[in-house]
């Protein structure tokens, strides 16, 4: 059983625009300050937040599936497919980018969201034409029970149903006092980010309990099945949670840490 909670310190950083934009990265880029650079076909996990309308030009992606979840705010996509789309709260843009594709973001202030990369078999993605899709916040199932809703961004019932990689995403709040249950199945990585609230334990066992505040990285690998557990304290929780693999049976890109 091995368990993580990284705190901002250990996470990467950037800036883009001038310092417009800023974002925090539980996975980045070598040089970035991350502690993880990668979760088995999780790639990249940005955390973007505006402070002014700003933006980041046409520049080009291979190969990987790239989601863009919408917290607040509002972003414009453009890209070479010929797609132009605003993201608001709740909303997600996915780029499947196959063989190749340039996007251009602009977002206004306030704006806040996260971008995650995942990685399928390169070899064969990029013999793929890209694709770009877009789903509204109203099309995703939501499940509200014992003070937990849970939103299915990709997994069951989603609307997303053509990424290639393996992968089950989920956005989570957790009323005061009330206590999620995650099952992860063996070879399974549960990874969540506290992006609202104020603090949280999480366990697997009585004797395997960690506290973790707003923007802590929590991150969960087990041999053997197990019930992830988030309890909320004092406020309410909101997490974003992706579990994938832990080991995929294609190779990986060689990501420099």
């Amino acid at each position: 059983m091995n368990i993580q909670v990284l705190s901002p310190e250990f996470q990467g950083k950037e800036s883009f625009d001038g310092g417009r934009i800023y974002a925090q990265k539980p996975l980045g880029f070598s040089g970035q300050g991350a502690a993880t650079v990668r979760l088995g076909p999780l790639f990249y996990w940005s955390w973007g937040h505006a402070v002014k309308e700003g933006g980041i030009g046409f520049h080009p992606h291979q190969g990987f599936e790239i989601l863009t979840y919408g917290i607040s705010g509002k972003g414009t996509h453009r890209d070479t497919l010929g797609t132009e789309s605003t993201l608001a709260a709740g909303d997600v843009q996915l780029m499947q980018t196959g063989s190749g594709m340039h996007h251009a973001e602009t977002v206004n202030a306030g704006y806040e969201g996260f971008q995650i990369w995942l990685e399928p078999y390169l070899q064969d993605a990029l013999n793929r034409e890209p694709v770009y899709t877009f789903f509204h916040d109203d099309e995703f199932p939501r499940n509200t029970q014992d003070g937990v809703n849970v939103k299915t961004v990709v997994g069951e019932g989603s609307p997303i149903q053509k990424l290639v990689t393996d992968v089950n995403m989920y956005d989570i709040e957790i009323e005061a006092g009330a206590t999620y249950v995650h099952r992860l199945l063996p070879n399974r990585t549960f990874a969540a980010l506290a992006f609202r609230g104020q603090s949280g334990i999480l366990w697997t066992t009585e004797e395997n309990r960690v506290s973790f505040t707003n923007k802590d990285f929590a991150i969960v690998q087990a041999e053997e099945e197990v019930e992830v557990k988030v309890h909320a304290e004092g406020e309410k929780l909101r997490m974003f949670i992706v579990e994938i693999p832990t080991k995929v049976e294609y190779p990986l890109f060689n990501k420099a840490r």
